[in-house]
């Protein structure tokens, strides 16, 4: 079974940019279509991009898309979220997702990202 493990997160201006990096255990990662998602205070988890097993097709929901880039390297098991142009409504605990066999996910424990204004 694959763990996730993400990072990078943090405190950063309106503006600013962040990188988020997902390292995953296991052989598998190539595998599987990765996500991130996001849980804002007092909010429902929100789906923010995700990325074929080849890095090939990716999709973004509308609120990041042009502001946010997702990626993987399938050889260093890690999957990024390269996160530009940050507003206040981006403040979440972002999360690494793993679309693992049978319909089921697999998450990472989070990583708080907090946007002032």
């Amino acid at each position: 079974q694959v763990q996730l493990v993400e990072s990078g997160g943090g405190l950063v201006q309106a503006g600013g940019s962040l990188r988020l990096t997902c390292a995953a255990s296991g052989r598998t990662f190539s595998n599987y279509a990765m996500n991130w998602f996001r849980q804002a205070p007092g909010k429902e988890r929100e789906f923010v991009a995700a990325i074929s097993w080849n890095g090939g097709i990716t999709y973004y929901t509308d609120s990041v898309r042009g502001r946010f880039t997702i990626s993987r390297d399938n050889g260093k098991n890690t999957l990024d979220l390269q996160m530009n142009s940050l507003k206040p409504e981006d403040t979440a605990v972002y999360y690494c997702v793993a679309d693992v066999e049978a319909g089921n996910k697999v998450w990472g424990q989070g990583t708080q990202v907090t946007v002032s204004s």
